[in-house]
């Protein structure tokens, strides 16, 4: 079972163009697709999820759109608290806050401080995220480090560098899910997905269900993880979580 899924929920404006229905109700369908899939990773024991909710270059996109995600984003905050804390899932937010909405910003904050004590699951979802701008600001805070003298140059290295990152703490994805066909990474955890398998579905996000997720764990089982090593090498050690590459 992979300890981390990523997933780029994509396809929702097709999904409603498809049915002459304005963007905004392929939205609200993804967050049926949300709910499903976090519920079913917390029934599975998968102890980290990631959602792709909303990009830096989702801001380019027209203001009446990105207002009805960020309203949309706050209804699922209210609705969704009691059960993530019923079920044990801590909820932690990767990206920019400050480019959010004021209003939302509070809520937010809130809502990760209500569950943070949750141990049985994460549910990581990147707001206002970019996998470029995460990597600058690492680097900018090392720099500062440096500057201040609590960090010498000696002491940088792939562990320290992740120390900086949002995602600190989490073990990189093991398996990210990409729908609606594309294969890009779209600045997506471009650090973290060095050795992640990446399993590309058709389906568009508002109708991805359960047993689309089981799928792309039974495809992701299938799959040899090599991490630099030869087949055999790998075949002769047996099953390892390490991350490191040859």
């Amino acid at each position: 079972m992979p300890r981390h899924i990523a997933i780029i929920m994509d396809g929702n404006g097709r999904w409603a163009q498809k049915r002459s229905l304005p963007r905004i109700a392929g939205h609200k369908q993804g967050v049926e697709s949300v709910r499903e899939v976090v519920k079913t990773c917390r029934e599975l024991g998968v102890p980290v999820l990631t959602i792709y909710a909303f990009s830096r270059e989702n801001w380019n996109r027209p203001k009446w759109e990105v207002k009805a995600l960020m309203q949309l984003l706050s209804r699922y905050l209210k609705s969704e608290i009691g059960e993530l804390k019923k079920n044990g899932i801590a909820l932690r937010v990767i990206g920019n806050l400050e480019q959010l909405p004021e209003k939302l910003q509070p809520q937010i904050l809130k809502a990760i401080e209500q569950t943070r004590e949750n141990k049985d699951m994460i549910l990581n979802v990147a707001l206002s995220y970019s996998g470029r701008a995460e990597i600058l600001m690492a680097v900018r805070r090392i720099a500062e480090s440096i500057v201040n003298k609590s960090l010498s140059i000696d002491d940088i290295s792939e562990k320290k560098f992740e120390s900086f990152l949002y995602t600190q703490g989490l073990p990189d994805p093991d398996l990210l899910i990409r729908t609606s066909g594309e294969y890009r990474l779209s600045d997506f955890l471009i650090y973290q997905l060095a050795y992640t398998e990446i399993y590309v579905t058709q389906t568009l996000w508002p109708d991805f269900r359960k047993r689309h997720l089981l799928t792309a764990i039974q495809e992701f089982q299938k799959r040899e993880r090599r991490f630099g090593l030869t087949g055999d090498q790998v075949r002769r050690k047996g099953p390892s979580t390490h991350q490191e590459s040859s």
